[in-house]
């Protein structure tokens, strides 16, 4: 197993890779914590001889302060008990953290940086590599005070949520973790923008709702196959695990369930089935990471 521990020696990003030590493997884990500095860029013109020499000196400037955030960076790990090697690098953070990333089994890095403090929930960084960045991507945000890990695990028996738990089981430390297994069916009046309570009792009585009644029906029955599937799953592996099924918007729903459920992270995966019964599961990974509340999990396929 290989992590990537990305850093810009923000506060962020250092929290990063102090909750990376709670949760993932360290048994056979190989931790590098790379730096990458922004490209010199001249804005204003200026002669070739002057231009070099400014150059020379932001290169010597960049390489002091990314030894120095790497130093850090490993010290912080070392209190952890980790040890880790560096890698140091110019250019693109998000390009060269996604290029990079299909070396490694999980990639970490703060939900924002001290370059990008514009959004509200994630960095630019960050969302670059959530969209672009193969295999597990780990957003890190504070974990709860208690003892035991809270997971939401977001399924809808798609291979990218299947691929997601068997991440869960591979590099985490899920230890006596307690797990909540999360399906939202998307029932055909949600892309609509109706509640279920368009459907009155007069109305379910006419020939054209029994369409949506009965594909209401078939998602509902598949919802329980998913989770139970995943639940015995996780129990083979002596997890305790509870389960929802709720309707609605996937993406409102799972952030309900995570602002009240005091979770310290969410699994889930970064593409779902594409048929008229699914949500897409891949865009909802992507409003998750930026909205949540805690750490979250986004895995791709064939992980």
């Amino acid at each position: 197993m290989k992590t990537l521990l990305a850093t810009d020696g923000s506060p962020e990003a250092t929290n990063a890779l102090r909750i990376a030590t709670r949760l993932l493997r360290r048994a056979g884990n190989e931790f590098h914590v790379l730096c990458v500095a922004p490209e010199f860029y001249q804005q204003q013109p200026e002669a070739k001889k002057k231009t070099a020499r400014l150059r020379a000196e932001y290169e010597r400037r960049i390489i002091r302060e990314t030894k120095a955030i790497l130093e850090r960076a490993q010290g912080t790990l070392r209190e952890e008990g980790v040890e880790a090697s560096t890698r140091s690098a110019s250019g693109s953070p998000a390009r060269v953290i996604v290029n990079l990333a299909g070396e490694y089994n999980v990639t970490v890095l703060g939900a924002t940086s001290k370059y990008d403090k514009t959004r509200p929930g994630i960095g630019s960084v960050a969302s670059r590599v959530v969209e672009h960045a193969p295999g597990v991507v780990l957003i890190a945000r504070e974990l709860t005070a208690g003892s035991t890990l809270r997971i939401l695990a977001c399924v809808d028996g798609s291979s990218a949520s299947e691929s997601a738990l068997s991440a869960l089981i591979k590099y985490f430390n899920y230890g006596s973790a307690e797990i909540t297994l999360i399906h939202v069916v998307e029932t055909p009046w949600v892309n609509l923008g109706l509640d279920r309570d368009w459907l009155t009792e007069s109305e379910a009585s006419r020939e054209e709702y029994r369409p949506e009644l009965e594909m209401e029906g078939e998602l509902k029955v598949e919802a329980e196959d998913v989770v139970e599937s995943a639940r015995e799953l996780l129990t083979r592996h002596g997890l305790s695990v509870t389960t929802l099924v709720e309707d609605g918007n996937p993406a409102t729903v799972i952030m309900g369930q995570a602002d009240t459920g005091e979770y310290d992270f969410i699994l889930v995966g970064a593409t779902g089935a594409s048929d008229a019964k699914h949500a897409m599961l891949g865009s909802v990974s992507a409003k998750v990471a930026a909205q949540a509340p805690c750490s979250v999990i986004v895995v791709k396929d064939e992980v």
